[in-house]
């Protein structure tokens, strides 16, 4: 179970089963020359991440935990 609380006053919660993790297909590094324009790596948009050289496009919906949008339970798994 997940939860997204978007307001605290008035107090509003949701609360889903499931979802999406989404990675950038750039690994985020914190070296003083690095690049800011780099949309590969700051951002995780779908649209501009399938224009990258390293994308990974996952074809199986049972292998949820493939390429750079995973199901949340999947991301969770990984993390334990």
């Amino acid at each position: 179970m997940y939860v997204v609380v978007t307001c605290y006053e008035p107090l509003r919660v949701y609360v889903y089963k499931e979802g999406l993790a989404r990675f950038a297909t750039e690994s985020y590094t914190n070296a003083k020359k690095l690049d800011k324009k780099n949309r590969f790596m700051h951002l995780t948009n779908y649209s501009i991440n399938k224009k990258s050289e390293k994308f990974m496009k996952n074809d199986n919906a049972e292998q949820d935990d493939v390429g750079y949008k995973w199901s949340l339970s999947a991301f969770c798994n990984h993390l334990e």
